[in-house]
C-alpha cells in the first residue's frame, strides 16, 4: 500500500538535494539512490508482489515542485502488472485541486490519493480542504494520509521546517467522521500518536492503517496486539520503499510470529478491500 517514486523520466527529484540527503543518511541509503517507477516495478515483480506507487505534491509547503505525476501514472500502466497509480494534489491550491483529482481519476485513472500533511503543511480537518475530500470521496477511492513522526527533514535544523503536528492522527478523525463515504488509511504506525491511531480505526468502519515505514521489530507493542485482535481486518502491508527494503519487512514481520490467520489479512486480502478490487 506504499511506495514512493521519488524522480520521473526527466530526472526531477521529487525533494530538494538537502532533503534527498538528509533522508538517505536517516535512513542509512546511499544519497544518490532515488527510485524511479520501472524500478519499482522491477523489484517488486522479481517478489510477485504488487505495489502502490505514489509522489506527493507539496509545492507550498516545501516550495519545491513535485515530479511528474503523469510520468508516474505512464510508469505505471507499462507496468500493470505490479503497479497501482495513487494520485497527489496540493491542499493548498483550493478550487484547481479539486478540478485535479476529478482530472487524475477521470483521464487518469488513478486508483487514490497521498497526503503528506506534514510536508504540505496543513491541517486534514481544516474544512477549506473538504471539497478535495468531497471530490475523492465522489470518484470512490481512497486517501492515504501519513500519520506519525517522518524521516524527511529529520536531522535538519529546525527539521527542514515540516512540523510533526499536522500529522497527529487525532486530525484525521474528524474528516472520518465528516465524510464517512470516504476510505481513509492512515500510513505507519502514527509514533508518539499510537494509541490514538488504533482508537479511530477500530471505531470509524471507513479508516485503516498501513504497516509501512517502520521494520515490524520497532512496532510498538499496542499495534502488533491490536493486528491480531480488534485491527485484524484494517491492517495493510506496506513498505515505504525505497525507504524500508521488503525483505527486511517480511522476514521481521515472521520473526513477530504473529496468528497464521491474519497474514493473509494483512498482505493481500485488507488491501483489496481498501482498493476496491475483488477476485
Amino acid at each position: 500500500m506504499h511506495t514512493h517514486v521519488e524522480v520521473d523520466g526527466h530526472g526531477r527529484k521529487a525533494y530538494d538535494d538537502v532533503l534527498v540527503e538528509a533522508t538517505g543518511k536517516y535512513f542509512k541509503m546511499a544519497p544518490s539512490v532515488m527510485s524511479s517507477v520501472d524500478a519499482v516495478a522491477d523489484y517488486y515483480r522479481q517478489r510477485n508482489a504488487a505495489a502502490v506507487v505514489f509522489t506527493i505534491d507539496a509545492r507550498h509547503g516545501m516550495r519545491h515542485p513535485p515530479n511528474s505525476i503523469e510520468d508516474l501514472i505512464a510508469g505505471a500502466a507499462r507496468n500493470n502488472d505490479v503497479l497501482i497509480p495513487f494520485g497527489s494534489v496540493d491542499p493548498w491550491q483550493g478550487r484547481h485541486a479539486v478540478h485535479r483529482v476529478h482530472e487524475l481519476v477521470r483521464d487518469f485513472g488513478v486508483k487514490g490519493f497521498k497526503f503528506h500533511p506534514s510536508m504540505q503543511a496543513f491541517e486534514p480537518n481544516d474544512r477549506s480542504y473538504y471539497p478535495i475530500y468531497a471530490a475523492i470521496a465522489e470518484a470512490g477511492v481512497p486517501a492515504l494520509f501519513h500519520t506519525g513522526q517522518t524521516g524527511m527533514g529529520a536531522g535538519l535544523a529546525g527539521g527542514h521546517g515540516i512540523k510533526l503536528r499536522y500529522s497527529d492522527p487525532m486530525l484525521l478523525d474528524d474528516v472520518a467522521a465528516d465524510f464517512p463515504e470516504l476510505t481513509i488509511v492512515m500510513a505507519h504506525p502514527a509514533v508518539p500518536w499510537v494509541d490514538a491511531q488504533i482508537s479511530i480505526a477500530n471505531h470509524k468502519a471507513n479508516v485503516y492503517v498501513d504497516l509501512s515505514g517502520w521494520s515490524p521489530k520497532y512496532f510498538p507493542p499496542q499495534l502488533v496486539r491490536a493486528m491480531t485482535r480488534q485491527l485484524r481486518t484494517k491492517v495493510l502491508f506496506g513498505t515505504d520503499y525505497p525507504y524500508i527494503q521488503m525483505d527486511r519487512w517480511r522476514s521481521d514481520l515472521d520473526a513477530l510470529d504473529l496468528d497464521p490467520d491474519v497474514l493473509p489479512l494483512i498482505y493481500k486480502r485488507n488491501a483489496l478491500r481498501v482498493l476496491g478490487i475483488t477476485g
